[in-house]
């Protein structure tokens, strides 16, 4: 039977779904096999509509659920048993080695749900895991407060009750706007110790499993979530679907008051006739300023004249909002916003689910990973924690030359906070500051920012000399290292920093060409290839080559299968390689068969130690049933992990089919064969996949 683990909240606004699907996907990460169950479905507390497909989590706890208010029928007419079977018969529907099953959360209306909680865990043989906020306790009297709340579950000495995930510690007091705390009231010097030394972790077998920060960006609505709940008219669209907003500014100053008040991610409510705080505003946003929005009260819209002024403003991509209420019924309808999650905001999904995975404890929920030793399949969760795992322990100083870019400062910054990597900029120092000031990017001091021009002829000798048998000279070194990649890479030669990413804004050459003739290849290895890794939704493939080699012969088909198997296994992929071709095994002919035909014996020849089959058509390879027809015979059909494409052409148009029509997230390329990490971004790469990349460049630089 699985284990079944319930998450119960100690209070009301405690975070609980938030927790636990942070929990769930903690499991995720570290292969567990894992399900999600909450056995009672309660209505949202948003006023907000779902306008969008309904997300992942939302989905997740919503299989097998029954409605609270079928619920509450029930136990009225005193048929709680029946909802009690209903709740068992629901439960064996899951067939997980682990299973997190959420509890109800109190409210206002539903006061009682502790009872219910207790009863269903009691039900379900679950062991119980207390959620809790501190609130404005103080820690001896959270310590009394989770002694009481302990006692329905059997007391903090029941084996069955686990132990404490603390969440929002430091969360300030709402201010008297509602949506945000006020900045003033965050304390950046909270002293998390103290709850960590609990007596009451201490003294029985009651554990502090994890203890979750506040953090503003994790409650920060998009504008689009403001705008569904004020029922807002939309003056201007912008980037209202992903701007958020993380303060508030009331105003009805004058300008030379107003400018302190402009800053990223900043909501500016003013009355719509104030015409000179939305320009001042507007020009702001002109300026680089990441203002969130701007929300005009009394029903006033700016026109004519005003509009045209505005508009180059509105083209940066500020959303604008109209209310018709006055600025102060406006500060009350904002006061009662819930800043409940909606369902459709996945980005927030992610982050928050990340978030408090990294702040759970590793060791503690290590005791519910598979003992048997069967190799399990990499999922994408556990893809992604293996990859930041294996880059905070290289730790390591990846160069990006892309420095002034700005989803590259949002990367770095992110490698920095989550310790992913140290990253070094290289750009004017004075413009990168004012873009992550403008965009609202803290950079932490795991950033450095090097000015080109200050170290650049540092290298015009060793430059000359890696390439004097080519005939370059002290001008043609100079010319070319101004160009800042060519710079980064001489950085990475000479072992000044470990790696370099570079692509948001150069095209795949401008990274590899200076690469391949300053770093070369690495020793046995005769060509550079790449692989994409997949994140399927049940577990990671890799892909080679799809992005380097056009058309390889049979030998660097050979090499580039040896290169993306060992890249596979590095990451803990269990390397079963498929010669991917247009037919499988000996029932097709023509020279591309035959090609891969010699890249198979070739790669299998050079080593016998991996799984390598091929020509395999990619559904025999991937299909087990496939596989059964038409290769009963091989290892690799119908299990394959890693596929190599017999050109670029092909290799390119699948990954690209494959990440487009199953909305797959794909990470790469990573590049192989290189002496020193060097890899290439897509010039449409999100931050995510720049943060990922850079990570698969500490990885590999740590080799």
């Amino acid at each position: 039977m699985a284990r079944r683990i319930m998450l119960v909240p100690v209070g009301f606004g405690v975070g609980l779904s938030s927790i636990s699907y942070g929990f769930y996907h903690k499991l995720q990460q570290l292969g567990v096999d894992v399900g999600y169950f909450k056995p009672i479905s309660q209505p949202s507390r948003s006023v907000m509509k779902n306008q969008h497909k309904v997300s992942e989590s939302t989905s997740l706890m919503q299989q097998h659920s029954i409605p609270l208010s079928y619920v509450e029928e029930q136990v009225g007419e005193g048929q709680q048993d029946v909802v009690l079977e209903e709740i068992v018969g629901n439960c064996q529907k899951f067939d997980h080695d682990v299973l997190v099953i959420e509890g109800l959360i109190p409210t206002t209306r539903q006061p009682y749900t502790a009872g219910i909680n207790q009863l269903v865990a009691q039900t379900l043989s679950a062991e119980v895991i207390l959620v809790a906020a501190p609130d404005s306790d103080t820690p001896e009297e959270f310590e009394d407060r989770i002694d009481v709340s302990a006692k329905p579950f059997g007391g903090l000495d029941n084996p069955r009750l686990l132990g404490c995930i603390i969440n929002k510690l430091n969360s300030p007091d709402k201010d008297v706007f509602g949506l945000l705390p006020r900045e003033t009231d965050i304390n950046r010097d909270f002293d998390i110790q103290p709850w960590l030394a609990l007596e009451i972790f201490n003294r029985r077998r009651f554990d502090l499993i994890g203890a979750i920060p506040w953090e503003i960006d994790l409650i920060a609505p998009r504008v689009l979530d403001v705008c569904h709940y004020l029922q807002a008219s939309i003056i201007n669209r912008g980037d209202i679907e992903h701007r958020r907003i993380r303060s508030i500014s009331f105003c009805a100053r004058t300008v030379a008051n107003l400018t302190s008040h402009l800053a990223a991610g900043r909501l500016v409510v003013t009355p719509g006739d104030r015409t000179d705080i939305i320009i001042a505003t507007c020009l702001s946003a002109m300026n680089g300023t990441k203002v969130g929005a701007l929300l005009l009260t009394n029903g006033i819209h700016p026109k004519g004249k005003v509009r045209e002024l505005c508009q180059q403003a509105f083209d940066t991509g500020l959303p604008v909002l109209s209310v018709p209420w006055d600025t102060w019924q406006t500060s009350r309808h904002l006061m009662g916003y819930n800043p409940e999650m909606p369902e459709e905001d996945q980005q927030r999904v992610e982050k928050i689910k990340e978030y408090v995975a990294d702040h759970l404890d590793h060791d503690w929920l290590g005791q519910f990973q598979e003992k048997d030793g069967k190799p399990a399949l990499m999922s994408p969760p556990a893809f992604r924690f293996k990859l930041t795992e294996l880059a905070r322990n290289a730790q390591k100083l990846i160069v990006l030359p892309e420095g002034n870019e700005v989803r590259t400062i949002k990367a770095a910054a992110i490698c920095a906070q989550r310790n992913i990597a140290r990253c070094q900029l290289l750009g004017n120092k004075e413009e990168i500051l004012r873009i992550a000031e403008q965009q609202g990017i803290k950079l932490p001091p795991g950033v450095i920012i090097t000015e080109p021009d200050s170290i650049r002829e540092n290298f015009v000798t060793p430059m000359v000399n890696l390439r004097k048998h080519k005939g370059l000279t002290d001008i043609i070194a100079r010319e070319e290292l101004k160009d800042n990649v060519v710079l980064g890479t001489m950085m990475l030669q000479l072992g000044q920093v470990d790696g370099l990413v570079s692509g948001a804004v150069h095209t795949t050459a401008n990274t590899i060409r200076p690469a391949l003739q300053l770093i070369k290849t690495a020793p046995e290895t005769s060509l550079v290839s790449s692989v994409f890794f997949m994140l399927m939704p049940e577990q990671v493939f890799v892909y080679g080559d799809c992005a380097i080699n056009p058309e390889p012969t049979a030998e660097q088909l050979a090499e580039i299968a040896i290169q993306s198997a060992d890249s596979a296994a590095k990451f803990d992929i269990e390397p079963r390689v498929a010669m991917i071709s247009y037919s499988t095994g000996q029932s097709g002919s023509g020279v591309d068969v035959e090609k891969v035909k010699q890249a198979t014996k070739l790669a299998q020849q050079k080593r016998p130690d991996l799984l390598i089959d091929g020509p395999l058509q990619y559904d025999a390879a991937v299909m087990e049933n496939v596989a059964r027809k038409k290769a009963p015979d091989s290892p690799v059909a119908g299990k394959a992990t890693v596929f190599i494409f017999p050109d670029l052409n092909t290799g390119n148009t699948t990954y690209k089919a494959v990440q487009r029509s199953a909305d797959v997230v794909s990470i790469g390329p990573m590049l192989q064969g290189m002496n020193k990490p060097v890899n290439d971004l897509s010039r449409g790469a999100l931050v995510d996949d720049i943060v990922y990349t850079i990570a698969l460049t500490a990885i590999q630089a740590g080799d």
